[in-house]
């Protein structure tokens, strides 16, 4: 059985993304070596992504101009990808297909044999498949910054989702990598 992994960069206050879409700039407070080695892994131990349309949208328009010429850009440009939409009717990116209902799609593709199915950014579809219980889970990189305000990470729910420590690490430039997986009771 293949595991759901949600990855994503958050502020010390809770936000994955400032007051606009795509200000991640704080990124840059956590970005070096220890980074952008644990964001080579991704590549090595998944083979699908998965994204809501704004963030697919946001990498669909980055990662094939990009300037880089790195293992990330391969990898980003090279793995299957799976935009999730109800209005979106050309995925505009190589390897990528367009799924309306993710429910289902990602139960099926959790039974199947492969690697790690990855969802970078995307706090909305995120936050809907943790609530219907297939995160398997959740690695964070909190960064060493107060941003005030813009979009949380964790949407509120109805219930509290009990979490379970499985790995910390810290980096040189004072972010701090967390790896929990959901208490399943």
């Amino acid at each position: 059985m293949r595991k759901l992994v949600v990855w994503n960069l958050m502020t010390l206050d809770g936000y994955f993304e400032g007051m606009k879409p795509w200000d991640i700039d704080f990124h840059n407070y956590a970005w070096g070596p220890e980074l952008h080695r644990y964001a080579e892994q991704f590549g090595e131990e998944g083979d699908l992504l998965v994204f809501g349309r704004k963030t697919y949208e946001g990498m669909a328009s980055y990662w094939p101009t990009a300037e880089s010429e790195d293992k990330i850009k391969g990898y980003m440009n090279g793995i299957a990808k799976i935009a999730v939409s109800r209005t979106m009717t050309d995925p505009g990116w190589n390897n990528a297909r367009i799924v309306s209902d993710p429910i289902p799609e990602l139960m099926k593709l959790k039974q199947e044999s492969g690697k790690t199915i990855f969802i970078f950014g995307s706090a909305e579809l995120a936050d809907s498949l943790l609530k219907a219980g297939l995160i398997d889970e959740i690695r964070v990189c909190v960064v060493p910054v107060i941003l005030g305000g813009g979009n949380p990470l964790f949407k509120s729910g109805e219930r509290q989702v009990p979490l379970k420590l499985i790995e910390s690490s810290a980096t040189g430039s004072g972010a701090v990598i967390l790896r929990y997986e959901p208490v399943r009771t």
